[in-house]
């Protein structure tokens, strides 16, 4: 039986891949054999991940770039391409959140969160799909929506984090539908809350473990690789008539 799972000769650009679900999806994709191009804004922490994965016999590439500094892309997307001769794959990993009240919100920091998890994401993918388009071969985007693609979260304030993941969701609804005549599939994660630095302060407060108890039917944030096989799955060939879907890793959390 075919093996609809292996990514052997795909190559793999991950956004934020210099710490936390980054890494983990570079060890996932890399585990099934394709090659790994990490973007993210600190090179020493990006060449320190390297070293760990090449230590563990996966081949792979580093690239600063700030995101949020749209006229860099192009060239990051230019190299990635140049280094290993395609790019089969691209996961719209590096996202931010504030916990700012939305009527306190200084108009910097709405901008901030606008530019890294939602415009980024465009222009991202608008570069890697001409890519993927030129190639003939489709592709694959995942984007890393959230469990507040859909809903919001009292009493904690999460209203500039869930405007830009329910921007994630139709744009990978949108890009789905423009895109599947090159057949580029573009698909969603929707995590709950899994350990991570852009986390850690929050998920082991006494207010947090409430609030599990009250929205997560499974009572516990999500434990490392939980989102592994959501992410092979859009990565590769068993994924293949599937496109414009968010499928949420939450604990239930979106069940009530």
């Amino acid at each position: 039986m075919k093996n609809y799972f292996d990514l052997t000769g795909k190559v793999a650009l991950i956004t934020g891949g210099s710490s936390g679900l980054g890494v983990q999806f570079a060890k996932a994709l890399a585990s099934q054999g394709a090659k790994i191009a990490l973007v993210a804004r600190r090179l020493d922490r990006l060449e320190n991940v390297q070293k760990d994965l090449e230590a563990e016999g996966y081949e792979v590439f580093v690239q600063r770039c700030d995101l949020t500094e749209f006229d860099s892309i192009k060239g990051m997307v230019k190299n990635v391409k140049e280094h290993f001769g395609s790019i089969d794959i691209l996961v719209n990993n590096a996202g931010i959140a504030y916990g700012t009240p939305a009527l306190d919100m200084p108009d910097d920091e709405w901008l901030n969160i606008m530019n890294i998890n939602l415009n980024s994401v465009y222009f991202l993918s608008r570069e890697v799909g001409n890519v993927m388009k030129e190639q003939g071969k489709g592709g694959r985007i995942i984007n890393l929506g959230s469990i507040h693609s859909t809903v919001a979260m009292a009493p904690f304030s999460v209203a500039s984090y869930a405007t830009t993941k329910g921007g994630i969701l139709m744009l990978t609804k949108s890009l789905a539908a423009e895109w599947a005549k090159y057949n580029i599939t573009v698909n969603a994660i929707g995590p709950s809350y899994f350990g991570s630095e852009m986390t850690e302060k929050v998920v082991d407060t006494p207010e947090f473990k409430q609030i599990l108890k009250a929205y997560c039917p499974m009572g516990r944030v999500g434990n490392p690789g939980e989102l592994d096989g959501a992410l092979i799955y859009f990565a590769s060939d068993a994924s293949s008539f599937t496109t414009g879907q968010l499928l949420q890793i939450d604990g239930g959390w979106t069940t009530i």
